[in-house]
């Protein structure tokens, strides 16, 4: 798939985590929000780490999600000491020669030689402080899907030990530790700066710019230098197919690789059926989405309801939701079977609930809000099941015994 640059807003971003942009707070954390595969990784790898680096930024990089297998904690260490080894390599070398187990870092920090790329026994901010100063320049430390942090205590722990690296390595008008953390749920990603116990208490979420038309006029350009027979491009239907497509990139062009494939049966122009296979796309997705709630049990679906309704202020246990509950099921709930309820929602494949350390639930996947408040919007909430719908006008009651 062809890689869209987006330098410009990478450079724009270059000022704000060293402190010199007015008016922002990017120095103390910059926190993005983007929906699933709508190019936020990408950006983040092939355009603000480049830009970081050019501007003499030693650059972290972690995807939390890369191993889900392994705590948060775990694998934002890992990233810090690979950073470290190839700074510390070519002392490790002389001071092994020379037989010496231990050697001191900046004159204050004492490493194991045999440890040498692995932070076991140091802290976080320990790690940071020492990458900063055998390399001589500032650390950018980039955390994607960092609210998968939250899941784990060992995480949530790694998160307070970054906000205090940060305290610790910033002050004096100087900008030595820059923390740029991404997700792609905005309500998740809320919890790392929306309450007094929250890490980065006071930081602001920012909504990572969707590709758009610039987008759309690079790949047009693409097309028209490839297949000069296709001039000019009608740019208006195919930014109405991506935004079909939900702004991903990688639908969008793979319906574009399929009708212009050599082996396609296409008769006509192919930007109606780009926006075509967008439109079924779309269809596909609800359908699949319907399906899976239609397939849950009735307590389920309540559970799953009240959080779409309710967002980040779902509480599962006051008194308000356990008589919500009470309508959808036909009868009264306990906690105890809501809370089993959520349970069963987390270990389906897929999950469809995530719930923090803390005990805090949210959907797995923000795009189901889309999908209720389109529902809700058309008068189609909620779902109803179409053989109960076939009963139900044959005279049969859907709850009526067999």
């Amino acid at each position: 798939m062809i890689s869209y640059p987006r330098a410009e807003l990478a450079d724009h971003l270059i000022p704000a985590l060293q402190g010199r942009a007015g008016f922002s707070d990017a120095h103390n954390g910059l926190f993005l929000a983007a929906p699933r595969r709508t190019g936020k990784s990408t950006f983040l790898q092939r355009d603000l780490r480049p830009a970081l680096e050019r501007a003499g930024v030693v650059v972290v990089y972690v995807d939390l999600w890369a191993d889900t297998a392994r705590d948060p904690g775990a694998l934002i260490a890992a990233a810090i000491g690979a950073a470290l080894q190839p700074q510390l390599g070519a002392v490790a070398q002389a001071v092994k020669k020379a037989g010496v187990e231990k050697i001191k870092v900046a004159g204050w920090l004492e490493i194991d030689t045999s440890r040498i790329g692995r932070i076991d026994g140091l802290t976080l901010v320990d790690a940071l402080r020492a990458l900063h100063e055998t390399a001589g320049r500032p650390v950018a430390l980039i955390v994607d899907e960092a609210q998968h942090a939250l899941t784990s205590e060992a995480g949530e722990n790694a998160m307070s030990a970054l906000k205090s690296a940060r305290d610790q390595m910033n002050g004096g008008g100087e900008v030595n530790l820059m923390l740029v953390m991404s997700g792609s749920d905005r309500d998740k990603l809320l919890r790392l700066v929306n309450t007094a116990a929250a890490p980065f208490y006071g930081s602001q979420i920012q909504r990572m710019p969707p590709l758009g038309s610039d987008f759309i006029a690079y790949v047009a350009e693409l097309i028209a230098r490839q297949r000069p027979e296709l001039r000019p491009v009608d740019t208006a239907t195919l930014e109405a197919a991506f935004e079909a497509f939900g702004n991903r990139p990688q639908f969008f062009m793979e319906a574009l690789g399929q009708v212009l494939s050599p082996l396609a049966d296409l008769e006509g122009r192919f930007e109606p059926a780009v926006l075509a296979a967008a439109k079924q796309r779309q269809q596909d997705d609800e359908a699949q989405t319907e399906s899976e709630y239609l397939a849950l049990k009735p307590l389920e679906q309540a559970v799953l309801w009240r959080m779409l309704e309710q967002g980040p202020r779902f509480r599962p246990y006051d008194a308000e939701t356990l008589k919500f509950y009470r309508a959808p099921t036909g009868g009264p709930v306990t906690a105890q079977r809501a809370q089993a309820a959520l349970e069963a929602l987390r270990q389906r494949t897929p999950p469809l609930v995530w719930k923090s350390a803390r005990g805090e639930y949210a959907l797995e996947d923000a795009a189901m809000h889309r999908w209720f408040e389109q529902r809700t919007a058309d008068g189609r909430w909620p779902p109803q099941d179409p053989q109960h719908e076939l009963d139900f006008a044959g005279g049969k009651p859907p709850d009526a015994p067999t």
